[in-house]
């Protein structure tokens, strides 16, 4: 049996679009077109507290062959940062549930969010934590046990590489 390579093995779970305004460059389609280029099997698209980039990723991973996972990021008001990628459409509707509701609580174009709005363990989710560029482990491991807490054995550690010229 061939052993698929490193490249087609590999999904990038942390995408955000243009659709996460001064965040994202790149339209939905074309990172679903660049992840076909570069020969991946999926990818998230997860804009900050929105899902509107997925309709347009939708159609483009259609069309491209290629599996399209559907998640967001949040930033809480406690400071922890993660991504919820939806393991099904439960958890697609949690995740836009959330959204919808954080989205009321603040003025427009803004969201709050709190460890306190998450009163249920939510198990069709998979929760990405990203941790802070700034290191205080303290701070970094009470984040991680919350998210733990709330997503049991849901839960990752979110890596990301700088391409940076320092």
């Amino acid at each position: 049996m061939m052993q698929p390579s490193i490249a087609s093995a590999y999904a990038e779970l942390h995408c955000v679009s243009n659709f996460s305004f001064l965040k994202g460059a790149s339209h939905p389609e074309e990172l679903v077109k660049q992840a076909r280029t570069l020969g991946y099997q999926s990818i998230a698209i997860t804009d900050e507290c929105s899902v509107a980039g997925v309709v347009r990723a939708h159609t483009a991973a259609q069309a491209e062959n290629i599996k399209l996972l559907i998640g967001s990021e949040f930033k809480l008001e406690e400071g922890t940062r993660f991504v919820l990628i939806a393991k099904n459409r439960c958890g697609y509707g949690y995740i836009c549930d959330l959204i919808s509701a954080a989205r009321r609580r603040a003025p427009k174009g803004t969201y709050r969010l709190s460890q306190k709005h998450f009163t249920e363990v939510e198990n069709n989710c998979i929760a990405i934590w990203i941790p802070g560029t700034e290191v205080d482990t303290e701070v970094d491991t009470k984040h991680l046990y919350w998210l733990k807490d709330r997503f049991q054995s849901k839960v990752w550690i979110g890596v990301a590489r700088s391409m940076t010229n320092n």
